[in-house]
């Protein structure tokens, strides 16, 4: 039976903050772990001090839950107790300025470099349309060959303006981007890409509206979004026999790891990859390499294949 305080607090949750029932039993389940922890002292709950807090914190963590729950805990109890101040029965929140573990941030996926492989070099069955496959082959080497973001890839041009936010310079062998913060930066196109974009340009006439300026278009002939690029990627990985879900972020994580593990420049990978801190480039060593492949025949995979 939780104590007069804590189902006091919950019916004002209920009835002035209208939380939802499903919200309002994730309060309950972390007041009633307040009361247990209190009560094992024996302690009420008025009493609870700031070392009290972090000490069950740190109890919490080390029998195994995960930093994001501590938080949603730590977030019910300081708002009991911001409720118990404002009815003048605490001088003081206890929970204030106590900090939950920092989540480990997950690592990102990557396929091997003979999956990435099979996937840029997969032929569609025979009776598909031959824009859309020239579309898709193009796209897939841009995202894997040049590790783009796919809002890059989607918002690339066909020709350099005032107004373009990306496009791809054959004579220089370049993609140009519109990276996140509005931060430009250029990658090298690989000779696999650079194929795949010119035998696209041959077809992209006939799918294209007249004044379309967009790169990627759809069967409408107008620009391409990202959810169509997720979808033709996903079929394609299925055609290829990849054994994973395929997203086109997973083809800019493979680009960054093969290269890194090839060159073994971390720095030279952060400015392909447009990162503004090393700190986001560094998760890529953290990969286990063992399910990569050992063995390249250059920096990237792609950039110098027969």
């Amino acid at each position: 039976m939780l104590e007069a305080d804590l189902l006091r607090y919950l019916e004002h949750l209920r009835v002035t903050r209208r939380l939802a029932p499903r919200t309002l039993r994730l309060y309950e389940d972390a007041l009633t772990r307040l009361q247990q922890l209190a009560t094992r002292y024996p302690l009420e709950l008025r009493q609870v001090q700031h070392h009290h807090v972090r000490r069950w914190t740190a109890q919490l963590h080390g029998q195994g839950l995960a930093p994001r729950s501590l938080a949603l805990m730590l977030s019910a109890w300081r708002g009991l107790y911001r409720w118990l101040g404002g009815e003048r029965l605490v001088s003081h929140n206890p929970v204030e300025g106590v900090r939950t573990p920092k989540a480990a941030k997950p690592l990102p996926k990557a396929l091997s470099v003979d999956q990435s492989v099979a996937l840029a070099d997969f032929q569609s069955p025979a009776g598909t349309d031959p824009r859309v496959e020239a579309r898709d082959r193009c796209i897939v080497e841009l995202l894997y060959g040049c590790g783009l973001r796919v809002a890059e890839l989607v918002g690339l041009d066909c020709q350099a303006s005032g107004q373009a936010q990306g496009w791809i310079d054959l004579a220089s062998a370049e993609a140009h981007v519109l990276g996140k913060g509005s931060k430009r930066r250029s990658v090298p196109l690989g000779k696999a890409a650079a194929e795949a974009y010119r035998a696209w340009l041959q077809q992209r006439p006939l799918l294209a509206r007249a004044d379309e300026v967009a790169l990627f278009v759809g069967m409408r002939g107008q620009r391409i979004n990202a959810n169509q690029v997720r979808l033709s990627l996903k079929a394609r990985a299925l055609g290829a026999g990849v054994p994973t879900h395929v997203h086109p972020h997973m083809l800019r994580h493979s680009f960054a790891s093969h290269l890194l593990q090839s060159s073994g420049d971390l720095r030279a990978v952060q400015e392909l990859l447009g990162h503004a801190n090393i700190s986001t480039t560094q998760v890529y060593t953290k990969l286990d390499f063992q399910h990569l492949a050992k063995v390249y025949d250059a920096a990237h995979p792609r950039a110098k294949r027969k």
